[in-house]
């Protein structure tokens, strides 16, 4: 059930609600929006008796929850979810965030020239993996530990946020405090347990949509992360794996709108990894701008013909610059700005 409280409800009204969800052995999941308070409950295994939450002061309405999935929903948050990362801001349809950088940290020189070139086009997010999943064991695997205190270093100096990806339960602590954005991969998008984890941890987190996943399995995986208590998620689509074979997977834009009719949450695209050839990553981008993407996140890097991971589909420095002003025409005849 979804307990939405009247616009003016103080926060004395919207605790009481709470005490009466917990007493009755349930768990209150209080969502602050622009005009109201919505208030989830978790914890029920069936149908919960709105009678008792009706007669509370400031209750507007009682709304039944059916799906699976009840925190995500765009109904706990009409306006959509938006939020900071380090000043930057995600969500709220007007912003378009760029996130860039890498495939993986390879240097300090590497992500010092990368991220003073972002930080010169007005980009504020800086990615690159630490820790790389890599089908094949034989391929290189990320600097780990060294490569987070290379990020840390990186945004501290440049005053630049940092994502990266953090692949098991283990490594949440030591990412948190590298990195100001947690993502999670395709391939741990169902990793239930890491899920929780970053639940319960106090920086954002990137989800990336699974390979194969459904629009409802990937909500359910979102569903995890604001379950243990963390609301600012953001969803990514990568692309799905289908039959074609003239890209590395096939980007499904149909995603975008989607997720925003169901979802409060931001969603981002990612072409680099969708297409997998850094010539299709313009008009991709474009086409994730004209669907209503919240942002991107694109690999760039100085040479990357010679990087050590991903260079097919990693963007140079005069390719990505070209990719930002031809995206800034299309943001402002959409009213948006690139974030």
């Amino acid at each position: 059930m979804l307990i939405v409280l009247k616009p003016d409800a103080t926060p004395a009204q919207a605790e009481r609600v709470c005490e009466e969800i917990r007493r009755l052995g349930f768990q209150p999941h209080p969502m602050p929006g622009a005009g109201r308070t919505a208030i989830g409950i978790t914890g029920n295994k069936g149908p919960v008796n709105a009678l008792p939450f009706e007669s509370l002061a400031g209750v507007d309405q009682c709304i039944p929850v059916t799906k699976g999935y009840k925190l995500v929903l765009r109904e706990m948050k009409p306006e959509g979810t938006r939020f900071k990362i380090k000043g930057t801001e995600v969500g709220g349809g007007k912003n378009f965030t760029i996130i860039a950088g890498p495939c993986s940290v390879e240097s300090t020189k590497q992500m010092e020239t990368v991220a003073k070139f972002l930080k010169d086009l007005g980009v504020n997010i800086l990615r690159g993996g630490a820790f790389k999943p890599r089908t094949s064991p034989y391929s290189f695997q990320g600097l780990e530990s060294e490569g987070l205190a290379i990020l840390k270093d990186i945004g501290d100096r440049f005053k630049i946020a940092t994502i990266t990806e953090v692949m098991d339960t283990g490594a949440v602590e030591d990412v948190s405090a590298a990195a100001d954005v947690l993502q999670i991969g395709a391939r741990n998008m169902q990793n239930f347990s890491l899920l929780k984890r970053v639940g319960k941890a106090k920086k954002p987190v990137f989800l990336k949509r699974g390979m194969s996943a459904t629009l409802e399995e990937f909500l359910l995986a979102a569903e995890y992360v604001l379950h243990g208590g963390n609301n600012h998620a953001i969803l990514c689509e990568r692309g799905v794996r289908t039959f074609a074979d003239h890209a590395r997977n096939t980007l499904d834009l149909s995603i975008v709108p989607s997720v925003q009719k169901l979802s409060h949450l931001p969603i981002f695209v990612d072409p680099s990894h969708a297409i997998g050839k850094r010539e299709y990553i313009e008009p991709m981008a474009k086409a994730a701008l004209a669907c209503g993407a919240d942002g991107l996140m694109v690999e760039v890097t100085p040479d990357p013909d010679h990087a050590l991971s991903d260079g097919a589909q990693t963007l140079n420095f005069k390719g990505f610059e070209k990719l930002i002003q031809a995206l800034k025409p299309m943001a402002e005849l959409l009213g948006r700005k690139i974030n």
